[in-house]
């Protein structure tokens, strides 16, 4: 792959420290979530993550409209990032709740998602490796 476009960030101090990304237009207190045992004073990763994954998937959304001719401009993605214990380690699990435009029907929306979802980068680099379910409300 030639890269069109290559986002630099760099963190500091784990999850306890700070993320700048290079054009400074990111610049965030990093904390663990109270739920980890932090102080929760700060961003993390998983909703740096979730916020990521939510924008590209509404994008390739708004691109697989375009290419069928259907308006999904008032669509909404929202990604729930989870992070838990797997094996020795630790994993990510992801649910994308996508709201629809009400005008349209339940198999074109359908279909219009899973396509986002062969398309989406995120869903590429996270097939096979982060369980991520679709949920269409």
């Amino acid at each position: 792959m030639d890269a069109l476009y290559t986002a630099v960030a760099t963190a500091t101090h784990g999850r306890e420290g700070r993320a700048v990304s290079s054009d400074g237009k990111i610049d965030l207190a990093l904390a663990m979530p109270v739920e980890l045992g932090g102080n929760g004073q700060g961003t993390n990763p998983e909703q740096l993550f979730a916020a990521g994954y939510a924008a590209c998937f509404g994008s390739a959304l708004g691109l697989v409209g375009r290419q069928a001719k259907v308006d999904v401009s008032d669509a909404a993605v929202t990604a729930e990032v989870g992070i838990g214990k797997q094996g020795e380690g630790f994993g990510l699990k992801v649910t994308l709740r996508i709201e629809l435009p009400e005008t349209l029907d339940e198999a074109t929306g359908r279909k219009l998602v899973e396509t986002a979802h062969q398309v989406c980068p995120y869903s590429n680099a996270t097939r096979g490796n982060i369980e991520v379910d679709l949920v269409i409300e």
